[in-house]
Parts: structure tokens; sequence; C-alpha cells
């Protein structure tokens, strides 16, 4: 599996050097970090239907896939974490029509074990390294709309640019918990514990994918789009923990 997560700065350069030193046709796919490991499933299965394409993966906070996107990075596909990110692309006409293709949820994770005791959103958490997503991030969004319908107020030690920071946090123990997506703690698997968070299911991300305007690969990129949004694609989604978008 190749994929890179890489800083905005250096993006654009990273993924073209990389194209440069390929003899195979490059699909450029910028996506949100929480499809790290359903999107390097599906790459496998692309590449085996599509001898000779080389997919090459940017996983990073929406935010920054879309300020890479406008500084001139190389893209043909973009798939982001909510639609207000890919909105911005949109009305910078930067990307064709978008197709919702999956949602998602939040919930608490901690260490294993649960040694501080976190029960969910509420007094569990006083004293607690609770690590959340920045609020520009679609994670971070989704959690202050989330606490603000609970009526809850956070009190976090660092909030991160991608979800993935906020459960390797936790997972590496530098936090004892974090707010993620459902997909995310099921993908640290044992490395964290879960703890439900009532009422998670009134606010939902809602994930866009799209071709990237300035592509010159629109056919392969919309055979990965097709692929994302196949019952195969979808099957491999699912079982990830997001929820189909015909769910």
């Amino acid at each position: 599996m190749r994929y890179l997560r890489i800083l905005p700065a250096i993006g654009a350069a990273a993924l073209a050097l990389a194209a440069c030193t390929s003899g195979s046709t490059v699909l450029n796919v910028y996506a949100a970090a929480s499809l790290t490991e359903t999107f390097g499933e599906l790459e496998e299965i692309f590449e085996e239907a599509n001898p000779g394409v080389d997919v090459r993966f940017n996983f990073a906070g929406s935010q920054d896939l879309v300020t890479q996107l406008g500084e001139g990075a190389d893209v043909d596909v973009l798939a982001t974490a909510n639609e207000s990110t890919m909105k911005k692309a949109a009305d910078a006409s930067q990307v064709d029509a978008q197709t919702i293709f999956v949602t998602n949820t939040l919930t608490l994770i901690t260490t294993p074990g649960n040694p501080a005791g976190v029960t969910g959103l509420d007094s569990s958490l006083d004293g607690v390294k609770l690590v959340v997503c920045a609020p520009e991030v679609p994670c971070g969004k989704l959690t202050k709309t989330l606490t603000e319908k609970l009526g809850v107020t956070l009190n976090p030690v660092s909030e991160e640019q991608a979800v993935t920071d906020v459960r390797g946090k936790v997972s590496s123990g530098q936090a004892d918990a974090g707010i993620v997506y459902k997909t995310d703690a099921l993908a640290e698997g044992a490395a964290v514990e879960t703890v439900t968070i009532q009422g998670a299911d009134e606010a939902v991300n809602k994930y866009p994918i799209a071709l990237v305007t300035a592509s010159t690969k629109k056919d392969l990129g919309q055979k990965w789009i097709d692929l994302v949004l196949s019952a195969e694609g979808q099957k491999i989604l699912e079982d990830a923990g997001f929820t189909p978008a015909a769910k």
C-alpha cells in the first residue's frame, strides 16, 4: 500500500516527484485522514483491475487537502470528511459534481482498560487528558456541533489537525481520551477502548467525493469513484464502520 501524509508546503512537489520516478500512470487521490485504511484496501482492487495504474494517496485533514489543491497540487480525485470543506473547492471551481458516498459519527476512545474511568461526555472527563480535532477540521466541527446539541463544554489539552492524530495520541498513551470517528476507533482495534457517546447520532458527517476539474485523467478518476460507490467498495467502507450513503 502506498500512501502519503504530506505537510501542505511540500505536498505538490513530493507527489510530482513521485509521478516522475514511476513508469506507471499515476492517479493522485487526496482523501480525508479517516479514509486511510479503507482507501488502502480499495487501492489493491483498483490496480488489479487497471494494470499500469499507480494510485497515489495524500491523506490529511480535509481543510489541508483543499488548501493544497488551491496551491496547485496535482490532484485527480478529492474526498473530504464533510460537505462544507468540499464546498470551498466547489466555490473556487476546483472540482466537478460531487457525490456523497458515506456518513460517519463520533465516539470516545480511551487507553486500553479505560484507567481514567471515562463514561461519556460528562463529569468523568474532569481532570482527564482529552484530545479533540481542531474546529476547522471536519471531525472538530462535528465535535462542536455535537457538544452544542448536548449542552456539553469540553476542556481538551490539545486540538489536532487530523483525526488520525487524535487517535494516535490516545493509542500511544499521550492522552487519556479522545473524540474520533467511529471508524477510527475500529481501526485502532485493541490499542484503544471505545466509549459510546449517547446522542452521537444527532450529529453526522457526510463524505463527498469529486473529480478535480483540472485533472487530465478524469476517465481513471471516474473509475476510482465508481469503485468507491460500487457494492464492493461500499461493503469495505461499511465493514470499517462507515454508513453507506444509501442507508
